[in-house]
Parts: C-alpha cells; structure tokens; sequence
C-alpha cells in the first residue's frame, strides 16, 4: 500500500511549533518503521507549512491516510480528513485527541485509533489493504522490552527537512499531574526500551543533535536512575557522538554524579516542569514532587549547574491562586533561580485530564464550540475563566512578557549567564538556540498580541519585568517577591 502519515498543525498558535528547528513527529516515524518493510510510507508534516498538503493527498498518491493529532490541531486534522473523503482516501486518526474525543473523531475518519497503536497499526493497514478496516481498534501499552518504540531515523518528510534527531527510551509518567495528559495515554508506569536498540538507533540517526523526548528521562526511583545511568555509560562507551537534550523532574538536581555522567554523554540541556513557585498551586496541580523540592529550588538548580546541564524551565500560570502580577513575579525569581531558558504558558485544560473535567464540571471553560474551538487549546490563550482575574488580564499580562522575551539583549543575557555558570561553551550554544527561538516565536505572536491588548504600561509589575529583563542587574529579591 501507499500511506501518507500526516501530522497537521494548528494555525492559532503563530510561530509555537517551528519556534527554532525542526524537530520529527516521533509517533509517526515509529509508526512508518513499523510496516515500511511491506509498504511504501510518507509523511506529510505541517512544521513545514501547509501549502502541499491538499496538492500530495491525492488518490493517485496514495491509498491510506493517517492522521495524528493533539488537542489544539484537530479542527486541522478533521479539515484534511474531509478533503481525504471528497476524494475517496480512507483515513484513519490516532494520537492523544482521538483517544480521549472518539466519538467526536469517528464520523470524520473511516476508522479511528485509541491508545498507543504501535501494536495494532500493522493490524490497521493490513485490514485497509484487504478492504475490511474496522471502525475503531483500541491499542494497548506497547511492549517497549520486545523491540517496540524504534523510529524510522532515515526517514524525511515528503514537504520538508528535518534536522534534529528524535528518539525515545522510555514512556510513561508517575507523576500524574492533573493538567497533565501523558499519563492518561502512556500510563504511570515507566516502560524501558533495551539498551542496545536504544545505543543501535542512537547511532543510526544521523542529525548532530536529538531531542530525547521522554517525559522523565532518569525517573525517579534509584532504580530507574541506575538503569540511565546504564544507558549513559553506554551512550559514552559506543554512542554516536553528539549533543542533546532532554525532560527531567527537578530531583535530579541533587544527583551531581548523574548528571555529569549525561554531560559527559552529551547532554546540554534538560527540561523541567517547575510550574509554579506557589505551594497552594502546586498542590492543585498535583505536582507532588515540587511540593517536597520547594524551598530548594535553587539548590536542585545549582546542582545541574554544577554538572554543565543547562536548566529550561517551564512555568504554568493560570491557577485560583494566580493573579495578573504572578507573570512577573515567576518571570523575576525564575531569573534570580538561575534558569537559563524560562518558558511562561498559559494554564490550558486538555480533554481526558483531571483537570479539565474539574473545570467543565464547575462551567468555567469558556472555549466550549467543539470541536472548533480545540484551536485555541494551544497554551497561548486563556480559554477558561481563572479564579482572580479575568482571562483578558491573563492574555496581557503574558502578552507584557512576551514582548520583553522577543529583544535580543533577552537572547544574550541569558547566553552570557548560561556561559558562566555552566562553564560550558557547548551549553551556552545550546541556551542561546532555544532563547533565540523563543524571541522568535514572540515576535510572531506580536502581531496578534498587539492589536488585543494595551501596551505595557507602568506600575510594579512593570518595573518587575524591566528588572527580570535588564541585561545586567544582580540586586536581591525583595521579599515580597519571593513568595
């Protein structure tokens, strides 16, 4: 058979998914590598754009469409699947959406796939080729120990390039933070790839940098960090030599020798969810972890420091605790924290989460004309009611940063910090990539933030933000601002 593999992208959030490279739908590629040996597979990303995807999907190209999709691209994904069906593709949708929205999905797609499908998708194509597919097929937890979970390395899109690599260890999250979906769709457990498919993949893939997409790349019982550091001794023993980043909790910060261990490996950065700096909040989320760490933020962060492992950190804001300041007053102790790239979203509710349930239960969530309105579920707009503020002040209190993150002495003063602390030029590099794409992603929300919303005006939390943004400043936080 001929498949198209399509990952759409939704046209809200301007610049959010191609902020700096281009990184590979992992789904996909794993799904292409499982049925290429008998099929002819492409896959069509909208990274790229959108322009080609109508002119590709064509019955003369192909016979099969798969169609993945998060929360935010689904009106994208049942856009395409329309189009597929005027022209009598069969099509087929899996991914976090249609797993949690099925019966939303189903009357759009000839068939719809629930769960992790990587061992149900050979199953898929085999029942489109004999013309007896199934309305749905629900998968199960892969089996990552048998060999499940490799991607397809050599494999490009057929509109585009990528060049960074993508690979997976492990899936799973015990942390189970209720905005949170990874642990609805890949469970709590954490499945382990074996180490020689992982170190055979590793250097197949021939992009100089990887994103190991893990939610938690050394877990956090002793014996998943053991199994890392396995893995790590390895990748320094036999790997393919490059640099890459990957996701952590915070409580590897004080587990110096592991992380010099990843630095040694290669490892530049790591992403960690702080969330929030307010213990109330990080208890409404869930986040359990945090919530022990709290008061030793700093230490943890020093700890990676220490290592050379520069620290991304994400920030939540949106929570009953939050008003329209806590943007700034993250921003300012995320700064005086030592973060070396600071991500601030907006609280988004995905279907199939706690969280949302709450919420909808409650009759707070004011984006409600599905599946239309999933568009705007892109964690840049405020599409609930928040408890102490109103979602517009929300908006622009991002907004007011945003604007900040977008100049260039932003870009160098976390470069030049991130190169003093991690005494690493590679990581600085590194630190300064992802704050060059972030500024660009702020620009090209500029030109939809500033026709919204008011320009900054003065005030603290004004002068909370020129502090947090000044090239150069190094004066204390007061006290009001630590808490």
């Amino acid at each position: 058979m001929r498949i198209a593999l399509v990952n759409p992208i939704t046209r809200r959030s301007q610049g959010y998914h191609t902020i700096g490279r281009y990184i590979p739908q992992l789904g996909l590629s794993v799904l292409a590598e499982r049925v290429r040996g008998q099929h002819r597979v492409d896959i069509i990303d909208e990274v790229f754009g959108q322009e080609q995807t109508a002119a590709r999907l064509t019955r003369d190209n192909y016979d099969l469409v798969g169609i993945t999709s998060y929360t935010s691209s689904a009106p994208r994904a049942y856009e395409i699947a329309a189009l597929c069906r005027e022209r009598g593709l069969t099509t087929v949708m899996g991914g976090p959406h249609a797993s949690v929205r099925p019966d939303e999905a189903q009357p759009r797609f000839n068939a719809i796939a629930i769960g992790e499908c990587d061992d149900c998708w050979p199953q898929i194509v085999s029942d489109a080729e004999a013309g007896r597919l199934a309305t749905r097929y629900e998968g199960q937890l892969a089996d990552l120990s048998a060999g499940l979970g490799g991607a397809a390395q050599d494999l490009q899109p057929v509109n585009g390039k990528y060049d960074v690599g993508c690979i997976q260890t492990s899936r799973g999250c015990p942390v189970g933070c209720d905005y949170c979906s990874v642990t609805t769709f890949n469970g709590s457990v954490v499945r382990r790839r074996p180490i020689k498919d992982i170190v055979d993949e590793w250097n197949r893939c021939d992009k100089p940098f990887v994103f190991v997409v893990d939610d938690n790349f050394f877990g956090l019982s002793n014996n998943d960090i053991a199994w890392a550091r396995e893995l790590l001794t390895e990748l320094v023993k036999s790997g393919r030599k490059r640099l890459w980043f990957s996701q952590t909790t915070m409580n590897m910060g004080q587990d110096v020798d592991s992380l010099r261990l990843a630095y040694k490996a290669g490892c530049r950065g790591m992403l960690i969810g702080f969330e929030s700096f307010n213990p109330e909040t990080l208890k409404a989320y869930r986040k359990g972890i945090n919530t022990k760490l709290l008061d030793r933020y700093k230490q943890m962060v020093d700890g990676f420091h220490k290592a050379g492992v520069a620290v991304f950190g994400g920030f939540i804001v949106g929570a009953d605790e939050d008003t329209p300041d806590t943007v700034a007053d993250t921003t300012l102790q995320a700064v005086h924290l030592g973060i070396d790239i600071i991500q601030v979203t907006n609280l988004t509710l995905l279907p199939g989460t706690r969280m949302y349930d709450r919420y909808h239960a409650a009759g707070r969530l004011q984006a409600t004309n599905y599946p239309d309105d999933w568009e705007r579920y892109s964690f840049t707009e405020t599409v609930y009611t928040p408890s102490k503020m109103t979602g517009r002040e929300l908006d622009q209190a991002i907004f007011e940063i945003r604007k900040a993150a977008a100049s260039s002495a932003w870009v160098w003063k976390r470069t030049l910090k991130a190169l003093w602390r991690n005494r690493s030029l590679t990581t600085a590099l590194f630190v300064h990539g992802m704050n060059q794409g972030w500024a660009r992603m702020a620009r090209a929300q500029m030109a939809t933030d500033e026709t919204r919303f008011d320009p900054p005006t003065g005030g603290k939390r004004a002068e909370k933000i020129r502090r947090a943004f000044a090239f150069f400043h190094g004066e204390p936080m007061a006290e009001t601002e630590k808490t």
